[in-house]
């Protein structure tokens, strides 16, 4: 579906599901998103939310897979933020979760690029949301890196499982424009 220079960005299939288990379903990985879940709650996740996703809006959480041996390295991609009541409910939201050995090469932010030039320029996203928690340093990190700017005013409690708010990264399509990285 996307393609960068090491990467493909495509849609799920049914044989992406348990590598994507075996290799993101870990202690590192689910840190700062509530902790391991049981395989058979992420199977229906992704089932039910990636997958379906891709079929009715034309864009999701996409299988990041490395070109060079075909690896399935996680998930990037484009989504309809969802935390109901949340203020940033129903904005254009990139977000990215790769195994542990893929961690500090480069991946996520090359994939997170052509994540966000298709928002803006494929599906016509004026503006773009990153969300995490202040623990995850390394995630808002890279928010950072894109060109994003941290919006406190919307900040909000999110889900049961996250020990502080979750934070909220924005871009605008102009900005994205003006500094691309």
């Amino acid at each position: 579906m996307i393609e960068t220079e090491r990467l493909i960005l495509r849609n799920w299939r049914e044989e992406d599901v348990e590598p994507f288990i075996r290799h993101t379903n870990t202690p590192a990985v689910m840190q700062w998103l509530g902790g391991v879940p049981p395989a058979d709650v992420l199977r229906q996740r992704i089932r039910e939310r990636m997958m379906r996703w891709q079929e009715e809006r034309g864009f999701t959480f996409w299988v990041v897979q490395r070109k060079a041996d075909s690896e399935l390295l996680g998930f990037c991609g484009i989504k309809t933020a969802d935390d109901e009541g949340s203020p940033v409910c129903g904005e254009y939201e990139v977000g990215w979760r790769l195994r542990e050995d893929a961690w500090g090469q480069g991946y996520a932010k090359e994939a997170a690029i052509a994540s966000l030039d298709f928002a803006f320029d494929r599906i016509g996203a004026e503006q773009v949301v990153a969300l995490t928690v202040i623990g995850n340093e390394p995630s808002w990190g890279l928010m950072e890196r894109l060109g994003m700017t941290r919006r406190h005013d919307l900040d909000y409690e999110g889900p049961e499982w996250a020990e502080t708010p979750v934070i909220v990264y924005v871009i605008r399509k102009d900005e994205w424009q003006g500094r691309r990285p």
